[in-house]
């Protein structure tokens, strides 16, 4: 009899066009959502780099790995509330601060450091006599 009841208030939600499952939940809603997230990872991204803290170091002292950190700023994650307080009182900001608007827009690609990719084709291609 539960299951019945239950059956029947899963249909009036989606009536209502509450979604009850991922695959329910209509494309602008997920563009919606997904634009959020990476406002709010960005506005995560420019504190941290703003306080010189590495995404390493944010991620050891809110008790996250540095890929679960380098997700959250690119917005391809959710995460809890709780995670979010973590991330704010790491940073030494209020909770609120981190819903603020960027001051320039999410990246579109990742920023990288570190030394430029050669390619070894072109370094081999090169003639040794040429060089002398």
């Amino acid at each position: 009899m539960w299951h019945k009841c239950h059956r029947q208030a899963r249909f009036s939600l989606v009536a209502w066009g509450v979604p009850t499952r991922p695959k329910q939940t209509s494309p602008d809603r997920l563009l919606r959502w997904q634009e959020r997230r990476k406002r709010v990872g960005s506005r995560i991204r420019e504190i941290r780099l703003g306080q010189g803290l590495t995404q390493e170091a944010l991620g050891l002292e809110a008790g996250m790995d540095r890929r679960t950190i380098i997700r959250i700023e690119w917005g391809e994650i959710s995460i809890a509330y709780e995670r979010l307080w973590e991330i704010a009182d790491v940073l030494g900001v209020d909770v609120a601060d981190l819903f603020l608007l960027p001051s320039t827009p999410p990246a579109i690609e990742p920023h990288r450091r570190g030394r430029a990719r050669s390619s070894t084709r072109t370094r081999l291609s090169v003639d040794p006599e040429e060089q002398a």
